[in-house]
């Protein structure tokens, strides 16, 4: 019976009501002063609490998305998951094991979202890290007057430790996208959908760690390698953006800053802005503080030359403990990087939180992006494609750095960051 399984729920659920009425007809027979009463109270008590705490935790990790399976949760998931094959068509991409991606199958898609979802396997050749992903292929990829043209693409990165099929079912990331597509609100998009935890069980918060895993390296470079070898997709910064929430939209931030020569631009929902030390991730930095330092996006805001990127962050004004920390970090942005936020009255670090803000902010991020003419790739180094005039349309701010909120009637443009003094 599978982790996230109902049945399993429910079965669990049962188990913890029945040992409630266990408890309540067995304690008159448990209530002497003997040794063995003692010892009984204490053990209906723990038993109680704990297939209480198990109930619960199986419900939450099924919503949420925490680990998809036994071997997830336990760090035995090699990274693979099983495709949902629903036709016999020919794979979009053209793979080679070991440089391009590996196509598991064709995955189904919503109800009214164009286009096609591959479930694949993206190797990494430097950093010796393989992991599945999701890629979603607009309906534009497969139709004749777009043969000879190579996409934009969107790294999307779910949380920590995260179900890349969250970005699917959860997120919506391919029917919104299809969605602002068939609008004009923003150019057909590759997107490859991905979990940032790549060498599970382990939190890497997406860097490379001295002596350990290279996840840093993946991301700026095998994923994009491996995909340029596989899809019609650009390679160049201007073509790449990377999406992600909580941990995801940290991995965004920073893989933008620290590889501007990778990505061009980078949306953050709810995201942090230096690197978590807890059980999960060890030790990440080798006892290197200077290190440490360049992985803390403040820092790098403070002290060293500022990206030519163009990043969105969110936040809530109530709900959100990274309210005050989003204020900063857009207080510190200066040229030549560009920022825009969107502030939400009130709003939790959750699902619904994120549904709320993904429709303007995924059009945002893929009118950042440059769009090679031709299957010739892109050359590195060309300037960042002005932004183009969008929506606004949410209960929310929507906003440069100029700190004028924008009306949700109004249209919007992106503003550049004002220059801010070093704290």
């Amino acid at each position: 019976m599978g982790l996230t399984a109902v049945e399993l729920q429910l079965l669990s659920g049962l188990l913890a009501l029945a040992a409630l009425a266990g408890s309540i007809w067995a304690w008159p027979l448990l209530s002497g002063r003997t040794w063995r009463s003692v010892l009984g109270r204490i053990g209906v008590l723990v038993g109680n609490q704990v297939l209480t705490l198990v109930a619960l935790g199986l419900v939450v990790n099924a919503y949420f998305g925490f680990y998809g399976s036994w071997s997830d949760l336990l760090g035995t998931d090699g990274g693979g998951t099983s495709p949902i094959v629903v036709s016999d068509d020919k794979p979009a991409a053209v793979g080679h094991p070991g440089r391009g991606v590996t196509v598991e199958g064709k995955v189904s898609l919503p109800p009214g979202t164009a286009g096609k979802l591959e479930e694949v396997v993206i190797p990494g050749g430097e950093s010796r890290i393989t992991s599945s992903a999701y890629v979603y292929l607009p309906r534009q990829y497969f139709e004749k007057k777009y043969a000879e043209r190579r996409f934009p693409v969107i790294l999307a990165l779910t949380g920590y430790p995260g179900d890349a099929r969250n970005l699917i079912t959860r997120l919506n990331l391919p029917a919104t996208e299809s969605r602002a597509v068939e609008a004009k609100q923003m150019p057909p998009t590759v997107m490859v959908l991905m979990r940032p935890t790549v060498v599970p069980p382990r939190d890497t918060e997406c860097m490379d760690v001295p002596g350990g895993p290279q996840v840093e390296t993946y991301f700026t470079k095998d994923v994009r390698l491996a995909m340029a070898a596989s899809y019609r997709v650009g390679l160049d910064a201007q073509s790449w953006g990377v999406f992600g929430g909580s941990t995801g939209g940290y991995c965004a931030l920073k893989l933008s800053m620290r590889h501007p020569e990778s990505f061009s631009a980078a949306v953050s929902l709810s995201g942090y802005f230096r690197s978590a030390v807890d059980m999960t991730t060890g030790d990440l930095f080798g006892g290197s503080a200077k290190l440490q330092s360049e992985n803390d996006l403040m820092w790098r805001l403070g002290n060293l030359p500022v990206p030519p990127v163009s990043v969105l962050v969110t936040s809530s004004q109530q709900g959100e403990s990274d309210y005050a920390e989003t204020r900063r970090f857009l207080g510190m942005v200066r040229e030549p990087m560009r920022a825009a936020s969107m502030i939400l009255p009130s709003g939790g670090h959750n699902f619904n939180t994120w549904n709320r803000e993904i429709p303007q902010v995924l059009p945002w991020l893929g009118r950042q992006l440059h769009t090679p003419s031709s299957l010739t790739p892109g050359v590195p180094g060309n300037r960042l494609a002005a932004p183009r005039e969008g929506h606004a349309g949410l209960g929310g701010r929507l906003t440069g750095l100029e700190g004028k909120p924008v009306d949700s009637r109004d249209r919007l443009t992106e503003q550049h960051a004002r220059t801010a003094r070093k704290q």
